[in-house]
C-alpha cells in the first residue's frame, strides 16, 4: 500500500501558485486514474486507486504547507504505511522551472512542508518527487511572495510537461522503486 501526497495550500487564493504544484500533480494523477479526490479524512482530501498493482491513497493535505505532516502521520499510522511507501510531491526553488528530481530520501532542503513531514514521521526515509519552480530573479525578492505567485504564460506549458513527468515518476517508484525512477527521470 502506498500514500501519494501532493503538497500545497488549500483555498482559491493559492490555486495555480508555484507552491501548489504538488496539488496539481495529484489532480493529474487522479484524472489519469479516473479517481475523484473528494473524500475528507485526517485533515486531507483524498481518493483511492490501484496503480502498478498496488492500492494507493492519493492525498492533498488541507492543513496548509507548514503542517502537512499532521495529515501524513495520521494516514501512515491508521493504514500502517511505512515511510518508504509514502511518496511526496513538492515544489523546489533550487531546480529550474519544469525540471524534476526524484530522491529516495533526504533532508527537507528548507521546504517547510517536507520539514513537517520529516518531523511527524521521525524519518526522512521517504521518496519524493521534486518539481522545479525556479527561483526569484533578484536576491531581495521575498521568497514567500515568489512561491505564492503564479506561473507566467510562458512557464505554463513547461509546468504541464513537468506534471506529466512527475506523475510518471510516481508510477515508476510504485512499480520498480525509487532508484529506477531516479535513473529514468533525473
Amino acid at each position: 500500500m502506498y500514500l501519494i501526497v501532493g503538497l500545497g495550500n488549500p483555498g482559491k487564493q493559492y490555486e495555480m501558485t508555484r507552491h501548489n504544484i504538488g496539488f496539481h500533480t495529484i489532480d493529474y494523477i487522479a484524472d489519469t486514474n479516473k479517481v475523484k479526490i473528494n473524500k475528507l479524512k485526517y485533515k486531507a482530501l483524498y481518493g483511492e486507486a490501484v496503480i502498478g498493482g498496488e492500492k494507493v491513497y492519493i492525498v492533498k493535505p488541507q492543513t496548509y504547507m507548514n503542517l502537512s505532516g499532521d495529515s501524513v502521520i495520521e494516514f501512515a499510522n491508521f493504514y500502517k504505511i511505512p515511510p518508504e511507501n509514502i511518496i511526496v510531491i513538492n515544489d523546489d526553488i533550487s531546480l529550474d522551472t519544469g525540471r524534476i528530481r526524484v530522491r529516495a530520501k533526504g533532508s527537507a532542503g528548507g521546504h517547510n512542508g517536507l520539514k513537517s513531514i520529516i518531523y511527524q514521521l521521525k524519518s526522512d526515509n521517504f521518496p519524493r518527487v521534486k518539481i522545479g519552480v525556479g527561483a526569484p530573479k533578484h536576491e531581495e525578492y521575498d521568497l514567500a511572495d515568489f512561491v505564492l505567485g503564479r506561473f507566467t504564460k510562458e512557464e505554463i506549458p513547461v509546468m504541464e510537461e513537468a506534471i506529466l513527468k512527475a506523475s510518471k515518476a510516481v508510477e515508476e517508484i510504485i512499480r520498480n522503486g525509487p532508484q529506477s525512477a531516479m535513473n529514468k527521470y533525473n
